[in-house]
């Protein structure tokens, strides 16, 4: 199996170019990121990239997150998606338009002596409405919510782009433990699917 391993700001990615190269049978995408995607057995990553045709846009994106879920966008994940189907040739047109579950999204490339130097992606406008990221919140938006995790306590926004989002502001990041945390936030705050 050929594959790429890309990452945008801190998240990184296995990509899977089923564009130009028919995958044989039917391919179990939320299975294979996990296998894929561990980062102790697997070749390791945030989530899974699957650069597909498309009826409706230049080229269609799946993505699969490392535990076989399947968010509607992800930022980071498009904008290399968008870098790598331009410098393979899948798509030579700037602006292009790739298609996600979060529907069709218009990209535009900075490119500096024909090479990809920058990518800015319309995400449409935030979703704030709890039930809609979704979130345990109390507000409508959930905006600078209260949440106790770990006997600490934090205001928090919930924000989705495609993705469900915590968004805390803090002083001094660097002293914050985000492996004790960030579980803990996580559990506390996104509703099961």
């Amino acid at each position: 199996m050929d594959f790429i391993k890309m990452h945008g700001l801190g998240n990184d990615f296995v990509f899977l170019d089923h564009f130009s190269v028919t995958p044989e049978g039917d391919m179990d995408y939320p299975e294979l990121a996990k296998k894929l995607c561990h980062r102790q057995f697997g070749i390791g990553g945030d989530g899974l990239i699957v650069i597909l045709p498309s009826k409706i846009a230049d080229a269609r994106m799946r993505i699969i997150n490392s535990d076989g879920s399947e968010p509607e966008m992800c930022g980071n994940g498009i904008r290399c998606f968008a870098r790598y189907v331009y410098d393979q040739g899948i798509v030579k047109h700037n602006p292009m338009h790739v298609e996600t579950l979060a529907g069709v999204l218009p990209i535009q490339l900075k490119i500096i002596e024909g090479e990809v130097q920058g990518v800015r992606v319309d995400m449409g406008e935030p979703i704030l409405k709890a039930d809609l990221i979704p979130v345990l919140g109390k507000g409508e938006p959930v905006v600078g919510e209260t949440l106790e995790v770990l006997e600490e306590t934090f205001q928090y926004t919930a924000v989705s782009m495609g993705n469900p989002h915590c968004v805390i502001f803090v002083e001094d990041y660097a002293r914050l433990d985000f492996e004790r945390l960030g579980p803990a936030i996580e559990k506390a705050f996104f509703v099961s699917p």
